[in-house]
């Protein structure tokens, strides 16, 4: 069963390449202009979402696929990564998988020339964690190096 945050980011991916979204069953489409900025969605893809979960908008799915978002809700359904593009994709859990992939009418696609739809990052918690993972190195070669190992192979260089 696919959660709210698995559909949103699915939305958000497939919005960063062009593709809209059906609501009132296909009577009517969105998709923001813009769909992250800086370390977050959008105030444009936050409120394009709003309108997605309302239950005024009647059956809503994406340009490409027939699975509304009330289907992916299911135990039926789940978000995996497409094995040909790996962009999310609705996947039965059981049965027939669906019939292709949103991105069959896409030119060129997938084009690894060309950076990935993406979530927002947020910088500051990127850089803390590169930190981290520097200090553990570096914390872990000073205990290298203070080991008697280490000690006493340095006597026998010298």
């Amino acid at each position: 069963m696919a959660s709210y945050e698995q559909i949103k980011k699915y939305i958000a991916y497939w919005f960063q390449l062009g593709k809209k979204v059906l609501i009132n069953n296909g009577q009517e489409t969105i998709k923001p202009q813009i769909v992250l900025s800086k370390d977050r969605y959008s105030q444009e893809f936050e409120e394009c979402w709003q309108k997605i979960i309302s239950s005024e908008s009647g059956d809503c799915y994406l340009e490409g696929t027939h699975q509304t978002f009330q289907e992916l809700l299911s135990s039926e359904w789940d978000i995996n990564s497409c094995s040909r593009c790996s962009m999310p994709i609705p996947a039965r859990v059981k049965g027939m998988p669906s019939e292709c992939c949103p991105c069959f009418d896409l030119p060129s696609w997938p084009n690894t020339e060309t950076p990935l739809p993406r979530s927002p990052i947020s910088s500051k918690l990127y850089l803390v964690s590169i930190c981290q993972r520097l200090l553990n190195i570096n914390n872990k070669a000073d205990i290298d190096t203070n080991s008697p190992n280490s000690q006493e192979q340095e006597f026998k260089a010298s």
